[in-house]
Formats: structure tokens, sequence, C-alpha cells
């Protein structure tokens, strides 16, 4: 049975443990921002501890001023020790897959356990492997099936981006046994075991503090017109569609600058892998556009994000046709419409689906470069006033308190998952019953050769030639 809805007073707070598997601090990524967010909003619902891979030793001083309310401590990927006392007083505990796999135990805890799917892992390093060397990478995507597959057993409460991704963990969960008569029983709906908390908007709109690219940026005039290509280059993302649109345009449009200032991840773990920062590069040096259109930055501190954002016209957000696709939430996207900036996109995803349903911008093929300059250049004559009314209402819908409430709700009554509660041996019915079969199967055989060894066989198989050589006879 669930328990009853906790009073808010402080005394009386369920208490929440949230584990960031990315870096928090002066710069992060989109995880490290989604947890940020989400700590914000729950801690005005439950006793939140933090728990981060800090940057430096100024970090975690850095987040709790910027985080009242949330006790936020430093903890080392593997290292069960650092997150035991935490874990151990937690009524919930909010985790990623990575850290499903690297603190197994977190699944022996009384503590309800929330898996974040926000992210889909495997389908994203599928698309980080070379041609070469396949024999290899298929030893690693082994290692990270089995890893998959013990988060599917592990949590009480999955939580994903998207309906689509929805769909996708439903259909992972029932593979892995965790759609049965217990969970069905519990919840018909299945809202109890997969919801969807979308990356979501700060409720307050960006303030600018300071210039950091129009008139800062060497080659950026305060007149320019600045294309945002936001985040990293990641494998499954199409840089290159966007440089080939400003190389179409820049002779007759040289006010025209696209700007990358995220090109070196702040996570270390990160950063060993493949992107498209060298190919990109590359063409902007070949067609002598480097540091005249196209431009580079490192990665920005997460103070100065709500800056670089007001101070562009047109945002990116330019991806390839692969499995990652339909599954992906793009969170840059949601920062773009938080700052109202115009945004250019392919279709495929959930958030250029977003851009349709608003109207925030426009949306174009895979690799279409001649749409995308288009739509730069239907961009820049409309008013600027175009888009304002409909990203205020992206913003009411779209921001991080409405997003969170399935996480606050479940955290204010943390339950264990029926099976889970009612501890059904881990295992797929399917394979087990396989399993079964192959094990008495292999009993038999273990008799018949027994049998050959006792001499049985054989004896039976010389009198039977006998018997032939006397009907010959």
């Amino acid at each position: 049975m669930a328990p009853s809805s906790p009073s808010l007073s402080n005394g009386s707070r369920r208490r929440t443990l949230l584990i960031s598997h990315d870096v928090l601090g002066g710069k992060m990524a989109g995880p490290g921002i989604r947890y940020y967010h989400l700590s914000r909003v729950l801690s005005r619902y439950t006793a939140l501890t933090l728990a981060v891979l800090p940057q430096d030793g100024q970090a975690l001083a850095d987040l709790e001023a910027r985080l009242p309310g949330v006790a936020v401590i430093a903890y080392t990927r593997g290292a069960w020790a650092s997150l035991q006392a935490a874990a151990e007083q937690a009524d919930t505990i909010i985790l990623s897959p990575y850290t499903a796999r690297e603190m197994p135990e977190l699944i022996r805890l009384p503590a309800a356990l929330v898996m974040d799917g926000y992210d889909p892992l495997l389908i994203e390093w599928l698309t980080t492997l070379p041609e070469a060397d396949l024999p290899a990478y298929m030893e690693q995507w082994s290692g990270r099936m089995a890893a998959l597959f013990y988060q599917y057993l592990s949590a009480d409460f999955f939580i994903c981006a998207s309906e689509r991704q929805r769909l996708w963990w439903l259909g992972q969960l029932e593979v892995a046994g965790r759609i049965n008569p217990l969970t069905y029983q519990q919840d018909p709906s299945l809202r109890g075991l997969v919801d969807v908390v979308a990356y979501g908007l700060p409720e307050r709109a960006p303030e600018h503090t300071r210039q950091v690219v129009k008139g800062v940026w060497p080659g950026i005039a305060p007149e320019d017109v600045v294309i945002l290509w936001g985040g990293g280059l990641w494998p499954w993302l199409d840089p290159m569609t966007a440089v080939r649109a400003i190389a179409q345009l820049y002779p007759s449009h040289p006010q025209l600058k696209l700007i990358f200032p995220g090109t070196i991840h702040p996570n270390p773990d990160v950063q060993a892998m493949p992107v498209h920062n060298t190919s990109v590069y590359a063409y902007a040096t070949e067609h002598g556009l480097l540091n005249k259109a196209i431009f580079f930055g490192e990665w920005v501190p997460y103070a100065d994000w709500p800056n670089v954002l007001l101070e562009s016209d047109i945002a990116l957000s330019l991806h390839h046709e692969t499995a990652e696709t339909p599954l992906a939430y793009r969170s840059r996207m949601l920062e773009y419409i938080w700052a109202g900036v115009p945004i250019i996109a392919t279709r495929g995803d959930a958030t250029s689906e977003l851009l349709t349903e608003y109207q925030l911008g426009k949306v174009v093929d895979y690799h279409d470069v001649d749409s995308v300059a288009q739509a730069i250049l239907a961009i820049m004559r409309e008013p600027s006033t175009q888009y304002q009314n409909n990203l205020s209402q992206a913003r009411q819908a779209l921001n991080w308190e409405q997003t969170a409430q399935p996480l606050v709700r479940f955290c204010q009554n943390p339950r264990r998952a029926a099976d889970r509660q009612a501890a059904v041996p881990g295992g797929v019915p399917y394979y087990s019953q396989l399993l079964a079969q192959s094990q008495a199967e292999t009993a038999r055989l273990q008799q018949l050769v027994a049998g050959y060894e006792n001499g049985r066989f054989i004896r039976f198989m010389q009198a039977v030639h006998r018997w032939r050589q006397r009907l010959a006879q």
C-alpha cells in the first residue's frame, strides 16, 4: 500500500536523494542543467539532497548558494561509501542508468528507486561507433545490454522526456518482465510505472546582464545577425548542413555569424566521445569562413548562457535520420524557447513537433541545405515580434514546475512497484521458461552420456550385432 501523503512541514517532508551522473557547477551540459532545475522544484516539496560530481572545490558552495534548501554533497562514481549514508536515509532515490550499474547496492535499500530514462543512452552510443573493429564493439554492446537489463529490474518508477519515449520504455519493460499482473493491477494505465517528466523551462524569463557575444567576440559586430548552435556537435547531429547553408548565404549576407560556443564538454568523462568538431572546423577553414562567418568557443559558463541566448537572433537544431531521432528530446531547443529565439529544426524528433504545435520557427527536412538557407532569410525578413505570443504560450506550458509534477507526486508519496514489493524473483518469464527447458534437456543428455559411459548402450549394440549375424545364417 502506498504511504499516505505527508505534510509539507519541514519535520515531516519525505527525504529525496537525487544523484547526478553529470557535472554540476559553473559549466553544465543538458543532464546537469536538468538536475539543477529538478532540484529547485523538488526542494519545494521534499527534503532534498543533491549528490553531484563537483567540477572543483568551489562548486559545492556555489550550488548550495544557488539552491537554498537543498543539501548538496559530493560523491565519486562507483564508490558506494561516498553515497551510502545519504542513500540509507532516503525515502526516494532518483538516479540514472549509469548509477544503477555503478552502484548495485542501491537496489537492496528500502527506498523507492526512480530511474531517469530521458536520455536514450544505448541508441546514442550506437551512433558513435566507427565502421572498423565491430567485434570489439559487439563485446561492449553485450556489457551495456547487461547493464540495461539490470536497470529495468531495479526501479519502482521510470521517468522519460516524451510520450514517444514512454512507449519505448513500455516496450523495453514488457520484454524485461516488468509489465505483469502485479504492476498492471496496481495501475492499469501504467502511469505509476512510467510517466513523462520532460525537460522544462525556468519559470522566470532570462535577463541580459552583460554583452558576451555581439561586440565582444572578435569578428562579430553589435548589429550582426547571430545564428546559434547551442550544445555539442554529437555524432547524431548535423552541423555540416548548417555550415553549408552559411557558406551559401555569406557572400550576399556578410552580417550572418554562425557560432558554436560549446565545443569542449565540461565533463571529462564525455570529452573522449566522438564529435563533428574536426570536420566542421576544417570546412570553415577551407572555405575561408573561420572567424568571419563561423566561430567556435569552448563552453559557456551557465551564468552567461542567458546572455548568449538573448544576443542570438536565430537558433539551429539539426540532426541526421537515425533510430535516435524519434526518441530524442533536444534540451537546447527548450532553452531557445525560454529565451524567445526563433528556431530552425530538422523534422522527426519530439521537439520539432513543439515548433509546429506552437509555431515557433521553421521545420526542415534532413540534410536540406537550401531549406535551411531559405529559413534563415525568411526569419530575417519577419518582424521581431512574429513569434513572441506563441513563445509566451509555450513558456507557460513547458516550465519546470509543470513538467516535474509526476516526479513531485511520486516523491511526496513514494511506493515500491508491486512486483518489487512482492519480492517476485527477477527475470523474464519467457526466457526463464526457455532456460528451464534448456536445463531439462541438458540433464537428459547428461543421463544419456552417463548411460554410454556405463556401457549399457555398447552392450545393447553388441547384442543387436549378434542377432543380425544369427539371422544372416
